[in-house]
């Protein structure tokens, strides 16, 4: 859960995507494409069976609609992949946002 909830964290972050997605810097490794390859394999097995995650009734919708958004962004990118303009993008804004907003429900802090 860790892990995944650490993809959200990235997500949150333009920083990151700025330095890891688009200009290939380091240390980490992981581009758009991994992420969304990640996210969507993962959040499909613990949205099944949230309540085995620990995910509450509350924190439940955030998360799926989150997962539906990421979906139906990941899709209308294929067709243009070019992440230094689509991760400027109003509807890539918008998921940054929700992806704050789950940081928030889930108390997550990040370890620096």
């Amino acid at each position: 859960m860790e892990t995944f909830i650490r993809t959200i964290v990235h997500v949150s972050d333009e920083e990151y995507q700025d330095r890891v997605w688009i200009e290939g810097r380091g240390p980490e490794c992981d581009d758009f494409g991994e992420f969304v390859n990640y996210f969507l394999d993962e959040s499909e097995a613990i949205l099944e069976k949230y309540k085995d995650f620990a995910i509450s009734d509350a924190q439940y919708p955030l998360l799926k609609k989150f997962e539906d958004e990421v979906r139906i962004f990941a899709i209308e990118m294929d067709r243009s992949y070019l992440p230094q303009v689509f991760l400027k993008s109003s509807e890539w804004k918008k998921i940054m946002e929700m992806a704050k907003e789950i940081l928030k429900a889930f108390n997550y802090q990040k370890k620096i």
